[in-house]
């Protein structure tokens, strides 16, 4: 990856007044973030499967941006 490429990508993002849910993936491990705000806090947290497994996208699904 090149030095100016990003590191993570937006892939999905919900927002509504002043509440904003994203999801976000680290482009070197494909792991899966969950960014939740609302007002002037927030939260990021590794997205989890069913069986407490983070959610990793293989790097070929990944969305060019």
């Amino acid at each position: 990856m090149a030095k100016k490429d990003k590191r993570f990508i937006l892939v999905h993002s919900e927002s509504s007044g002043f509440q904003d849910s994203q999801i976000w993936v680290d482009r070197e491990t494909g792991v899966n973030y969950f960014w939740h705000s609302f007002g002037n806090a927030g939260g990021l947290t590794p997205l989890l499967k069913a069986d407490g497994t983070p959610v990793v996208t293989p790097r070929g699904e990944l969305p060019e941006e």
